[in-house]
């Protein structure tokens, strides 16, 4: 199984899958590495970017909120769905293109310091259909399209709405 170092990795383990996490930044992985071992568990962290597996297939590849911050967003995709092995699975999550976005992730997420200045550039988040295209350019089948909505009431839910941010499942055809 693979996916990025962070969040994801760790609950995957404790469901007692095999973890690969992967992270460009080195100090990333030396801080997933030290968190991991305190909690007794064995997850395959590594430094380098998606070019890096060498060919590797994994039943599971999981990528959220990266793509938006790589520069060629074609080759990332292409470079996750090699990694992807036959009936496996890709899933991807990215904010949309939209006002809202902007509103929520730039104007009041970096305003108000919830997140660094300058970590979101709109211009790069891509919307539901031109992800399709990569996904499917890649040589991938897009299964589902979901949103993340925020509410007030609940926090983050998933939901129709694609309008903020939304995750994207496909697999090997």
């Amino acid at each position: 199984m693979g996916c990025g170092a962070g969040l994801l990795s760790e609950p995957l383990a404790r469901l007692g899958a095999a973890v690969t996490g992967l992270d460009a930044a080195p100090e990333n992985v030396a801080a997933a590495r030290h968190h991991a071992a305190g909690q007794g568990l064995a997850i395959d962290y590594r430094t380098g970017g998606i070019e890096d597996l060498g060919g590797e297939g994994f039943d599971l590849v999981v990528s959220m909120e990266v793509i938006e911050h790589v520069v060629d967003p074609a080759a990332f995709v292409a470079g996750l769905a090699e990694a992807v092995a036959h009936d496996g699975l890709l899933i991807l999550s990215t904010p949309n293109r939209t006002f809202l976005s902007r509103l929520m992730l730039i104007t009041i997420g970096e305003g108000l310091s919830m997140v660094p200045k300058g970590t979101h550039d709109h211009g790069k988040f891509l919307k539901p259909d031109e992800l399709s295209a990569l996904i499917a350019q890649a040589g991938l089948e897009v299964i589902d399209t979901t949103g993340l909505s925020f509410d007030p009431r609940t926090g983050f839910v998933l939901s129709s709405d694609l309008a903020l941010d939304y995750f994207v499942a496909a697999r090997r055809r």
